[in-house]
């Protein structure tokens, strides 16, 4: 009973913090609004079995892709669900891995990778199952048992059972380098030189001595 408790308390744990993440990270990346528009193309499958009909299932095998918009989702073996409508209401594709693909209105790409892609057409839900690995390109990325990923709100929740973690990577936001001022190239002035002495300042020559007649007249009684 006790062993149940904690388990359900880390299951708990782990959906808080996968939430936080689809808060944190994937929130502002919603999928390209007019992928819903587009039509959805079988590109390539070895094989398959089954017919456009309503309430029908057709199955797709071998290197499997389909494609709607920017969307893309590849695998081994697909099983499409066509609806009373006769329109796509799910897919599930398995592989190693199933793996899709889609751009947001910004650009930036989301993928999801699992052994299991079980996604919902007419709510935009991806479930990825066992192994399953969401990123979103320079946001970051969560790795879990199962992952649900609303491809219309970017709102991811997932959990782990068992002994299984989950590892969830945040990606900081780039900040512009504001890139270091070039040296200056101008020459420095050189020190001024040592201005030469006025002519005012020169030594003065010194003053003739007395004549010799007028020592010797001041010396006769």
């Amino acid at each position: 009973m006790t062993s149940t408790a904690h388990l359900s308390r880390a299951r708990r744990t782990i959906r808080f913090g996968l939430v936080l993440l689809g808060l944190l990270a994937l929130q502002p990346a919603l999928a390209k609004q007019d992928d819903r528009n587009q039509p959805m193309n079988v590109v390539h499958a070895d094989s398959f079995d089954g017919f456009n009909a309503p309430n029908s299932i057709t199955t797709l095998t071998g290197h499997v892709l389909i494609t709607q918009g920017t969307m893309k989702v590849t695998g081994d073996l697909a099983k499409i669900h066509v609806d009373g409508d006769q329109q796509v209401s799910r897919i599930v594709v398995t592989g190693k891995p199933a793996h899709i693909e889609q751009l947001d209105d910004s650009g930036n790409l989301m993928t999801g990778d699992a052994l299991t892609l079980d996604y919902d057409n007419i709510n935009g839900i991806a479930v990825l199952i066992t192994d399953a690995v969401v990123h979103q390109q320079g946001r970051g990325e969560a790795h879990g048992d199962k992952l649900t990923y609303n491809t219309q709100t970017a709102y991811i929740t997932g959990e782990s059972n068992g002994d299984g973690r989950v590892h969830m990577t945040f990606l900081p936001k780039p900040h512009p380098v504001t890139p270091a001022k070039p040296a200056s190239t101008q020459p420095v002035a050189a020190p001024s030189a040592a201005k030469p002495a006025s002519a005012s300042s020169a030594a003065k020559p010194a003053s003739t001595p007395a004549s010799s007649s007028s020592t010797s007249s001041q010396r006769q009684p």
